[in-house]
């Protein structure tokens, strides 16, 4: 049952944040670079007042999930010193990522142990009582939910979110600044996992916390506050104090037109005692690691060289270290915690250590303890299909990427090309290990067409990219070319203020696929482009950023079905991957 907010007022006003007390990794010092200085702090607009949105004590405001911001596209701006990003516009670099590692992790591990473990039906009643849920999502679209294959089979799309809060002892115990004690989280760690509709392979994508694009209009359901839509230089991790996580699930459905079926938000405290109950995870590094440098900053993880079953707070010690992996930055962060994810599921699906019946007992409770979720996931049965479906995906069928990125100033954009097209592959269902199979050739609708003079069509602007703005007038114009086609019920929509990469029509029904289809044979776009949709009422074409100017969508080129090189993307069955060590971290 969801919890009412305990939000007060002043919710404009930014909350002292961990990072402006340094906590990333101890729990009250700044970090610093071997021989540089703590690393700035980060300021910027936040919300204040306290939530129960990420529960009380065990479900903390804001539970966590890692999978810290990862790499992008290119290096830091020029000017950018030591290569950070972060703060304001001082060129600093935030250092509070190092957390993120660890509520991903706690995501995962609660969703398997419930799809490994039967022993969660032993507390049914209790168990179902531990969980939390939320609405899912609070903007006003929907992207288009996914077309379903020839078995009628649809993908599965589950957003887990990860926050900064620390609104329990336990997690002020792990790590975190006083002054945050009660405040509402952000959203500092997002990654969409996509199950693929005939359940042969899983890809998960992950986006740094400090991406800038534009949150829509939400509603907060507890007391109805009305969030307006932001311009589109907004930090995603301000979304959940927008009303909640379903406005971080409707800021990912209008940045990626990806149709999100669930979200889950794990606590952060329970990691440490439900990595003890599992009894290790295997880790590997290539050299000695003391995570600690002469300031006293670090995570504290000390390993030999080699592979470690590390548990507990050692877990807690190799997802939050940055400094000794690699360069110092979060994208070596992000590849341990990687290394981490696939370890785990390997052993969790092996089921070598959950022989006794008391530790899947006290997994089952730590999960449900831990998790806050939608409506739709609000029960153990609901969650133990779910662990069921994941389960049907090997290792080497799952695919970890963070979305590709590229610097503005001290923040990053989805980078332009290689981000869409991860949206893409992940949107039409193609599995981001390559392994995908033979397209089918598309097939014209049995539901015939009206007279083109016939056919109502509402035109929207869809122009807009995370770079640029909408053209101004673009539904308008497209409206006139297409009466002059012979379409003269086309008429603007120029309330419509949408983002769409390539330009699609939506139909809300099959009796007029038919239609759809017209429309789009007439503009020279694939039958494809038409999408049915339950977000529109009628024949819809979305204008998109392929089509800004001219009198037709620019002519889409063979699809590339390749996972971007800068997705980073990692196969859940390398058992080979080994950290690289910083030398100035060895001992």
């Amino acid at each position: 049952m969801r919890q009412s907010s305990v939000r007060k007022e002043g919710a404009e006003k930014r909350a002292p944040h961990a990072s402006d007390h340094g906590w990333d990794g101890e729990p009250h010092e700044g970090e610093a670079r071997p021989g540089g200085s703590p690393e700035g702090r980060r300021g910027g607009a936040r919300t204040g007042g306290g939530t129960k949105r990420g529960g009380g004590a065990r479900k903390s405001a804001g539970a966590k999930q890692s999978a810290g911001a990862k790499k992008s596209g290119g290096a830091p701006p020029a000017g950018d010193g030591d290569g950070r990003r972060g703060g304001g516009g001082g060129g600093e670099r935030p250092t509070r990522r190092k957390r993120g590692v660890l509520r991903w992790s706690a995501t995962v591990l609660s969703v398997l142990i419930l799809g490994t473990a039967g022993a969660g039906y032993l507390y049914y009643q209790h168990l179902n009582g531990n969980l939390e849920t939320d609405a899912l999502n609070l903007g006003e679209h929907r992207a288009p939910e996914p077309t379903p294959n020839a078995a009628g089979q649809t993908p599965l799309n589950i957003l887990l979110i990860g926050s900064d809060a620390r609104d329990s002892k336990e997690n002020q115990k792990l790590g975190g600044a006083k002054d945050t004690f009660g405040s509402p989280p952000l959203a500092d760690v997002q990654m969409l996992l996509h199950l693929s509709a005939d359940r042969t392979n899983m890809s998960v994508v992950s986006m740094p916390r400090d991406t800038l694009l534009q949150i829509p209009k939400c509603t907060d359901p507890d007391d109805g506050k009305v969030y307006e839509q932001t311009g589109p230089r907004t930090m995603t991790n301000e979304s959940l104090g927008r009303g909640g996580p379903g406005c971080t699930v409707a800021t990912w459905e209008k940045l990626t037109n990806i149709h999100i079926n669930h979200f889950m938000m794990v606590d952060f405290a329970g990691v440490v005692s439900m990595a003890d109950a599992i009894g290790g995870v295997p880790v590997c590094v290539d050299k000695n690691i003391h995570s600690r440098d002469n300031q006293g900053h670090g995570s504290g993880l000390k390993l030999k060289k080699g592979t470690t079953e590390i548990q507990g707070e050692q877990a807690l010690q190799w997802l939050r270290t940055r400094y000794g992996f690699e360069d110092g930055s979060d994208i070596g962060r992000a590849k341990a915690q990687h290394m981490y994810m696939n370890a785990l599921v390997r052993k969790l699906r092996e089921n070598t250590s959950l022989t006794s019946p008391n530790q899947l007992r006290r997994l089952a409770e730590e999960a449900t303890s831990a998790l806050k979720v939608d409506d739709g996931l609000g029960s153990i049965k609901k969650l133990y299909d779910l662990g069921n479906e994941l389960k049907k995906v090997a290792p080497e069928r799952t695919t970890m990427t963070t979305m590709p990125y590229e610097y503005v100033g001290a923040r990053v954009i989805p980078k332009p090309g290689d981000a869409e097209q991860l949206f893409r592959l992940v949107r039409d269902d193609v599995p981001l290990d390559g392994k995908g199979g033979k397209k089918t050739k598309e097939k014209p609708s049995d539901d015939p067409a009206a007279a083109d003079d016939r056919i109502a069509i509402q035109v929207q602007n869809g122009t807009g990219t995370a770079a640029e703005p909408a053209v101004s007038g673009r539904a308008t114009t497209v409206a006139q070319l297409l009466a002059a086609k012979g379409f003269a019920k086309a008429t603007p929509d120029t309330a419509s203020a949408l983002t769409q990469a390539r330009t699609v029509v939506r139909y809300p029904s099959v009796d007029l696929e038919g239609d759809a289809q017209r429309v789009a044979k007439s503009l020279g776009l694939p039958l494809s482009s038409a999408k049915k949709s339950t977000d529109v009422s009628g024949v819809t074409l979305v204008v998109g950023a392929d089509w800004r100017e001219g009198k037709a969508p620019a002519k889409a080129k063979k699809k590339d079905d390749s996972t971007p090189e800068s997705a980073d993307a990692l196969s859940g069955s390398d058992k080979k991957a080994c950290m690289k060590v910083d030398p100035n971290f060895t001992w």
